[in-house]
């Protein structure tokens, strides 16, 4: 199979995915601004979330162009990260509609855990299918960025419990922190 194929498919989802958090933002009952007000945590819970997905579709397709070949354990570990990101709108949407409480709080944040985790699963195997000079490798050095963020994760998930606006102010940073663009892949394809 192509890298190309396995790009288009997780494109698609990734799509659907986004698709179904915004369908889950109800239109208000009423005519003024106030009535917008119980919609903001889950507005606010759409925006990261969104932000996220973004970020995972951005980093995904930098990743793919390091790749020439796509190999079986890396398509069943594309599926597994494409699960955790369709669990999205699920956590999103609990989070949002319960005001950002402790326990759809700890459960964002899982979901947000094991789809780095899924994503750093992927990014090993494509490291492994490439030879010892591999791009991506190279690129990504020793990922301090990912292994942070995971360690961040676990922070804000057992956080939650005692107090959630933490918690969700870390998922912030460590969105913020991805959200400033990585070009380490890019300057590695450039030299190369």
């Amino acid at each position: 199979m192509s890298k190309n194929r396995m790009e288009s498919f997780s494109d698609g989802v990734t799509a659907i995915i986004i698709t179904i958090m915004v369908l889950e933002l109800k239109v208000p009952r009423g005519e003024n601004f106030r009535a917008l007000a119980p919609l903001i945590p889950v507005f606010l819970s759409y925006v990261l979330s969104f932000v996220y997905v973004g970020i995972y579709w951005n980093n995904h397709h930098h990743m793919l162009q390091t790749s020439n070949r796509v190999t079986g354990p890396m398509l069943w570990a594309n599926l597994h990260l494409l699960f955790w990101l369709s669990l999205f709108p699920f956590a999103t949407g609990w989070m949002g509609e319960n005001h950002f409480a402790a326990a759809p709080s700890a459960f964002y944040g899982v979901v947000l855990l094991m789809a780095a985790v899924a994503y750093l699963i992927l990014q090993q195997l494509i490291i492994k299918s490439q030879d010892r000079d591999s791009l991506l490798k190279k690129a990504i050095g020793s990922d301090w960025k990912g292994k942070l963020s995971a360690a961040l994760y676990v922070v804000a998930i057992l956080t939650a419990f005692w107090s959630h606006w933490i918690s969700q102010a870390i998922y912030v940073l460590v969105a913020l922190f991805w959200l400033i663009p990585d070009r380490r892949i890019e300057r590695v394809l450039s030299t190369h």
